[in-house]
């Protein structure tokens, strides 16, 4: 209950909160299921359109299966408000689940009848068990033909075993639901078509403790994450601890540092989490989640305090970033054919944007005006927001992602990752043959259920640099990675990189099939006929480690001489399609990838080749 007697103020009726937060594996309904809780209390009126997948608004969260974003929704039942905060399940956002917890006094915990509960699944839950976070359970989809409820209900209780949780968290209520249809029970089985979400409604109310804090003590307000809005430009995202938040009132904001005196600012714009969306609100009281404008210096971790004697909470960490990249203007040959922005000011403009609202990313120069250093917490994490631009229309060129080094005791250390792989039993030697080269060490092998292996391992984390992408190929898609930070490591030397070398166009033109039909036998190619191709630009990896020009562009002497009839007959390979995540793996330190909204192609950094000679002398 609360601290203090409230009760003893008759005009303050004290609201009633929860706020839970939504764990669960990539795909196993998260997002659906909190459409049909929304459903259940009556959200959408009758001439409401109801968007499929609501909380995942970017069109990579949806194409992508990810949310990428904790988001918030908020449902009342029974004259309690719950609040619901969506995590990320992948480990580059990691620091996206961290700081969501801190807003909640309870995990609704969402497995799949039929896959059962997964690694990623396991990381965010043991974060939530180490904060002493009680659980609801929720088995999904228990219409599934191949469900095995039981079972995985035995699963579920192993893996709060196996992650050391106290007596009390592991007296949890499981509750069965066909999220889809907004059908539940109570228990393992598979809920009529009578029921509703009723039984899971009820069961966070009674499981999840309604937060503590007195209202009516000295304001302080946790921020823990960050937006950015185009009209108010960004925005703190947090938990009121103690104390009451009103619009209008004067406030002060917190930092860290000590040295820095609170800013002390009236509080113009205060809105909370209604439904979906977010609406104007007059006060936030303790325990609830706000949203506030009008503070451009506000950073994750700061409080909220009062005005007059501003008391500051104990501070959040932010994962560092681990890895960087330069984001540079486009300079190719091509440039400017098919985006809208392309100049150094825009991207940087655009960088700036992100950085707003997205904490795990850092931005800095470099020695060139043109070009911004970009660091983040995995590549990941950097696809997206490349992805993002350049479907916003923007031309940009990626160098390759270098980890970065931290000098410890005098020694430089580079960061080291630590991977969860669940993969299929006939794939584990994949995984470990795979890691041998790139410095990693397997830290543990357990059977996993239905035929699967569970491989714990280590590795500094520019080994793992396009390990994802390599082990999707190798297992068809049915591998699940999850990795995150464990720490330093000294640097570990060389890594092997790609085999072949560069195929380099010697000049501007057209591709075609006839020269592409002699250079295939030399190589892989990345490109097909009828492409544009320019002096420096990669197509192809060669079979020899040395770099090759070729002329991508020759064309067949035609003379009034029949020969052979092979003449006429090409037959091109399909050429490999280069995706934005594999090319930013595959170049080398003297390459680029040149993304624009059409196109993804590689380059060389140099485009003549005597530039690239005087680049070497040097």
């Amino acid at each position: 209950g609360y601290a203090g007697s409230i009760d003893s103020i008759p005009h303050m009726p004290s609201p009633s909160f929860r706020n839970v937060a939504l764990i669960a594996h990539v795909d196993h309904g998260k997002t659906t299921l909190v459409n049909a809780m929304l459903n259940a209390a009556g959200v959408f009126a009758s001439h409401e359109s109801r968007v499929d997948r609501v909380m995942d608004s970017s069109d990579q969260e949806r194409e992508r299966g990810i949310t990428i974003l904790a988001k918030a929704a908020s449902v009342t039942w029974k004259d309690t408000k719950i609040n619901l905060v969506d995590t990320p399940g992948h480990a580059d956002f990691g620091g996206e689940v961290e700081r969501a917890l801190t807003l909640v006094d309870g995990v609704l915990l969402l497995v799949d009848a039929a896959e059962g509960p997964m690694p990623q699944t396991r990381y965010v839950l043991s974060k939530a068990l180490a904060q002493g976070l009680p659980a609801v359970v929720v088995i999904n989809k228990v219409d599934r033909p191949d469900a095995r409820i039981e079972e995985v209900a035995d699963e579920i209780y192993q893996l709060f075993f196996d992650l050391d949780a106290e007596d009390h968290h592991i007296e949890f209520p499981i509750i069965s639901s066909i999220a889809r249809h907004g059908h539940a029970m109570a228990g393992t089985g598979i809920p009529g078509d009578d029921t509703d979400l009723a039984p899971l409604l009820d069961a966070i109310v009674e499981n999840v403790p309604e937060p503590s804090g007195d209202p009516n003590a000295q304001l302080q307000a946790l921020v823990t994450n960050l937006d950015a809005s185009d009209y108010l430009g960004r925005l703190a995202i947090g938990r009121v601890v103690q104390g009451t938040l009103r619009a209008g009132e004067h406030v002060a904001l917190c930092h860290s540092n000590d040295e820095e005196p609170p800013l002390k600012r009236r509080l113009t714009q205060l809105m909370g989490f209604e439904h979906l969306g977010r609406i104007d609100a007059a006060d936030r009281v303790a325990g609830d989640l706000f949203v506030v404008a009008g503070f451009p210096e506000v950073e994750i971790g700061d409080t909220i305090a009062d005005a007059v004697d501003p008391q500051p909470l104990p501070r959040l960490e932010v994962d560092e970033p681990v890895l960087r990249m330069t984001f540079g203007v486009n300079t190719s040959p091509l440039s400017g054919k098919d985006g809208r922005f392309v100049t150094s000011r825009q991207i940087k403009e655009r960088l700036d944007r992100e950085v707003l609202g997205n904490v795990s990313i850092r931005i800095g120069a470099t020695s060139s005006p043109e070009v911004i250093e970009v660091a983040g917490r995995g590549e990941l994490q950097l696809a997206v927001l490349i992805e993002s631009m350049r479907r916003e229309g923007f031309e940009l060129q990626v160098s390759r992602p270098e980890v970065i080094i931290r000098e410890i005791s005098g020694r430089p250390h580079e960061p080291l990752e630590r991977a969860v792989v669940d993969v299929p039993n006939d794939h584990v030697g994949t995984v470990t043959q795979a890691v041998a080269p790139r410095k990693g060490q397997v830290t543990d092998l357990r059977p996993g259920d239905a035929g699967r292996t569970i491989v714990t391992l280590t590795a500094p984390a520019r080994g793992l640099l396009g390990f994802r992408s390599l082990l999707m190929t190798a297992t068809r898609g049915t591998a699940l990675i999850h990795q995150h930070h464990a720490g330093w490591m000294p640097w570990a030397g060389e890594l092997p990189h790609r085999q072949g070398g560069a195929m380099i166009a010697d000049r501007l033109g057209t591709s075609t099939g006839f020269a592409l039909d002699n250079l295939q036998k030399r190589g892989e190619l990345f490109i097909g006929p009828n492409t544009d191709v320019y002096e420096g630009m990669i197509i192809g990896e060669a079979s020899r480690p040395e770099d090759m020009q070729v002329n991508a562009t020759k064309t067949k002497q035609l003379t009034n001489i029949r020969t052979h009839s092979t003449d006429e007959a090409i037959k091109l390979k399909p050429p490999r399609e280069m995706t934005l995540e594999l090319a930013i793996e595959w170049i080398a330190e003297d390459e680029l990838v040149e993304v624009t909204p059409n196109a993804i192609r590689v380059r060389k950094r140099y485009l003549t080749e005597s530039e690239r000679k005087r680049q070497k002398k040097r």
